[in-house]
């Protein structure tokens, strides 16, 4: 929410890392689903029906939050989710003893780009509003394709910069506020994908306006 080979940032005082992750997120935890939990809402049903659609039962949902996509897997999905801020990792954790969720194997407070599971762990690996937020969006992909089996599949549902437009200028003006914003308002699909991945996967508008897209890449 964050290259064309690299992530674009327009000054040093711009980039991410863990911590200014963790900050963000701290101070974003109590009000995240009211403030964000409509705008992305879209994003996160097209995202969670793609899994539902696809083979395999074990699937990682990275960057997982407060959980708001939990309810909605299908049971037959066995569900672990890891997110890196503690605060939201509580709520979460809440929502599945509200909900009385089932199909959740374990909530776990992990740094996506090196989360420790053995690889080929998982099926399917989703990751909502992940990829701009991280410090090193290729070496989380990376860590990704690692954890999944080969044949599985690896959904991201994120905003990238626009290339033109007036959306283009927003976002460029908005990059330097990154560190406490918690993401990169100016992250391109390249900042993610390499010119092959990018070929290999399939990539959907979705609402509202298009301001987000889901991106599909077959491990």
């Amino acid at each position: 929410m964050p290259e064309l080979s690299q992530v674009q940032r327009t000054a040093p005082h711009s980039a991410l890392d863990a911590d200014a992750v963790r900050a963000a997120y701290k101070r974003w935890a109590g009000v995240y689903d009211a403030v964000f939990g409509g705008v992305s809402a879209w994003g996160r049903r097209r995202a969670v029906a793609e899994v539902n659609r696809l083979p395999g039962t074990r699937v990682l949902e990275v960057g997982v939050g407060t959980g708001l996509a939990l309810p909605h897997y299908a049971p037959d999905k066995r569900i672990t989710g890891i997110d890196l801020s503690t605060e939201m990792l509580a709520l979460a954790r809440q929502r599945v003893r509200a909900d009385r969720i089932s199909n959740v194997d374990g909530l776990h407070e992990l740094d996506a780009e090196a989360t420790g599971f053995p690889d080929a762990s998982f099926d399917i690996a989703v990751a909502m509003f992940v990829a701009s937020v991280v410090p090193n969006p290729r070496r989380l992909l990376g860590e990704i394709r690692r954890v999944v089996r080969p044949g599985g599949h690896i959904l991201f549902v994120n905003h990238f910069a626009a290339e033109r437009g007036p959306r283009w200028w927003v976002e460029r003006a908005l990059a330097p506020a990154s560190r406490k914003l918690g993401w990169h308002p100016d992250f391109s699909v390249a900042g993610l994908f390499t010119d092959q991945e990018r070929r290999a996967a399939t990539f959907t508008s979705v609402p509202p306006a298009g301001l987000f897209t889901l991106a599909h890449l077959p491990n």
